[in-house]
């Protein structure tokens, strides 16, 4: 007859409950570490802002778009451009949807934003930010068929109020008269181009190679801006090549760009798209702080109760 197997013995179950917790305690690390990484990312993306709006009197909107991407493609290239070479023909398959997302997402939302930032503050572009979130879920219900309850309707009409008490800066006049900020509206309408860029990069498949695709849409956004660039040097808009300029340009072209990207891309892998996608609305904190610090604005009540509507808008949207 065979023998029985054994049972483990007593000392067996101690070894399996340490082992258990070292797997614990790696995840736990491990999700620390990305907790880490995605505020980082929204510190980053709003020194994105901060820095822009520091710089708009000396660095034209466009150049500072197009030298940012340069940057970004220069770095992104030697280490992605093989990953998007071996994948061509899926990208192909999927080439109207990549040239819009390219056009929104790099060249339009960034070119527009240090463009809105020529006329308004850092604080209100980083509070607009915020709106981002609501955007999405709104747009994906008109045009993707994504259901839509009251508590989310409730949200989204919480957080257009809050828009639009900053926009206005809490004043009935402007709103009476219409007389919204260029700066707000231009932010605003990029705001509204993230919110179409991240509706439509769900729609492209999980299999696709996700650093190769952003180093084909920052190449492809780069092309684009090679027009508004030239067109702005052509109208006399020159940046003077300086200390400071070249600072600002090193910054927006490294940390908003790649390494806010690469970190983002490891908290999403690490904890999760829904999880790490709430990090981004640490960016009305961080940006007001900035500002502040670093430009001398000022914090007003407008712009409290605007964060406090946002956020109740986006926490209402959020609820299922």
């Amino acid at each position: 007859m065979p023998h029985a197997p054994k049972r483990c013995q007593p000392v067996c179950a101690p070894l399996q409950s340490a082992s258990l917790l070292a797997q614990q305690a790696a995840v736990h690390n491990r999700h620390t570490l990305s907790y880490l990484l995605l505020t980082l990312t929204a510190l980053f993306w709003s020194g994105n802002y901060v820095v822009a709006r520091a710089t708009h009197a000396a660095i034209a909107p466009m150049t500072l778009s197009f030298v940012r991407w340069s940057i970004a493609l220069a770095v992104l290239a030697p280490f992605a451009a093989g990953r998007a070479w071996r994948q061509r023909e899926r990208y192909r398959q999927h080439g109207w949807r990549i040239l819009v997302l390219a056009v929104i997402g790099i060249a339009g939302f960034n070119s527009l934003v240090y463009a809105g930032l020529q006329y308004t503050t850092a604080t209100n572009g980083v509070l607009l930010n915020s709106f981002i979130p609501i955007l999405i879920v709104l747009i994906g219900w008109l045009f993707m068929r994504q259901p839509l309850g009251g508590l989310q309707l409730l949200g989204i009409a919480a957080s257009f109020c809050g828009v639009v008490l900053i926009v206005s800066h809490a004043e009935l006049a402007t709103l009476l008269h219409l007389s919204f900020n260029h700066g707000d509206m231009l932010i605003f309408v990029a705001v509204v181009c993230w919110a179409v860029y991240t509706v439509l990069l769900r729609g492209l498949p999980a299999d696709i190679d996700r650093l190769g695709l952003l180093t084909l849409l920052v190449a492809i956004g780069w092309l684009v801006l090679c027009i508004p660039f030239a067109l702005e040097l052509a109208a006399g808009r020159y940046t003077a090549i300086n200390l400071p300029n070249t600072l600002a340009f090193l910054y927006v072209g490294l940390f908003p760009s790649v390494l806010a990207y690469w970190f983002y891309n490891k908290g999403v892998a690490d904890v999760g798209p829904a999880r790490a996608g709430t990090f981004i609305h640490l960016m009305p904190a961080f940006g007001s702080v900035l500002a502040m610090l670093f430009l001398g604005e000022t914090f007003h009540l407008y712009h409290v109760l605007g964060i406090a509507l946002i956020f109740t808008g986006i926490g209402l949207s959020s609820r299922h």
